[in-house]
């Protein structure tokens, strides 16, 4: 017997925009974990920044931000539930470094500013689409023919 509705809505036009939103996002959080594991290895900072040579705090800084940009990349490209959560972890703890212990890491402004843009437009979207699917919701249907 066959369906005579499919089940699977069709894609809106900003959960498309959505999705390809967060796969730029995974971009950017690869190039991030892909800087950080460079810097680790001495391949970059003409081995200046090997983790041998780091001090403590740069140490868990960089080693936790190597783990979670990457994973955070995954999540992302896949639109999965747990993407963002990552890199929320992975955006704040740069945020901390660059925005709160400039004495520690030095101060990067523009990081902090891009990861708070990220995050607005993540959360418009969110927005957006919450009001879609309610809107959707009180849209009547009748099955009649």
């Amino acid at each position: 017997m066959d369906p005579d509705s499919p089940t699977i809505p069709k894609p809106t036009l900003t959960s498309v925009l959505f999705v390809l939103f967060l796969r730029l996002v995974a971009i950017s959080c690869f190039w991030f974990g892909l800087q950080y594991w460079a810097m680790l290895v001495g391949y970059s900072l003409v081995g200046a920044g090997r983790f041998d040579l780091l001090s403590l705090p740069w140490k868990v800084a960089s080693t936790c931000l190597a783990v979670l940009f990457p994973v955070a990349s995954l999540g992302l490209w896949l639109a999965v539930s747990w993407g963002p959560v990552i890199w929320v972890l992975a955006a704040g703890g740069q945020i901390i470094m660059y925005g709160f212990m400039p004495e520690v890491f030095g101060a990067n402004r523009l990081i902090v500013l891009l990861h708070v843009a990220v995050g607005l437009v993540y959360l418009g979207f969110r927005a957006a689409l919450w009001y879609e699917k309610r809107k959707r919701r009180q849209q009547v249907s009748v099955d009649l023919p």
